[in-house]
């Protein structure tokens, strides 16, 4: 699982400078088909960390956090990307309570729809990770657009 071999690795070259190598920790883990979404087969990772003591950080942990780290990743991706639209730009500029007030929106409408993942999955006995975010941001989209709470 762990190589546990303090590797070195250069930067990028660049002209006329020259960068000191650091040591690294190679951490290698499979995870099986089961494990991914969607996957079959078995599949190997590789992660570099510059914490080279496998005492101070077993690999088993390492990998853990790893995947824990891709979770948050994930959700940043599902604000900035699915929910508020890839060209779209927060319409607030100067007024700091605007814009606390539209980011804020923006959140409570993220933590809504994973609320409503959560509840369906946990229900029929399935991991809430496994539901896609952006069909579920699509369904609560034409639900809202087709029964509107109230008439503007």
């Amino acid at each position: 699982m762990d190589l546990s071999r303090p590797t070195s690795i250069r930067g990028p070259r660049r002209a006329a400078t020259t960068t000191d190598p650091i040591a690294v920790r190679v951490v290698e883990y499979t995870l099986q088909g089961g494990d991914i979404a969607g996957a079959s087969q078995d599949r190997t990772y590789r992660l570099l960390t510059t914490i080279t003591d496998p005492q101070a950080a077993p690999a088993s942990d390492l990998a853990q956090l790893y995947a824990q780290r891709w979770e948050i990743e994930t959700a940043f991706g599902e604000l900035k990307t699915h929910q508020r639209s890839p060209g779209l730009v927060l319409r607030s500029k100067m007024p700091d309570g605007v814009v606390i007030q539209e980011v804020y929106g923006y959140l409570c409408v993220h933590y809504a729809i994973r609320w409503l993942m959560h509840s369906a999955a946990t229900n029929y006995g399935h991991d809430p990770d496994r539901l896609s975010f952006t069909r579920s941001l699509r369904a609560a989209r034409r639900t809202t657009a087709s029964h509107p709470g109230f008439s503007p």
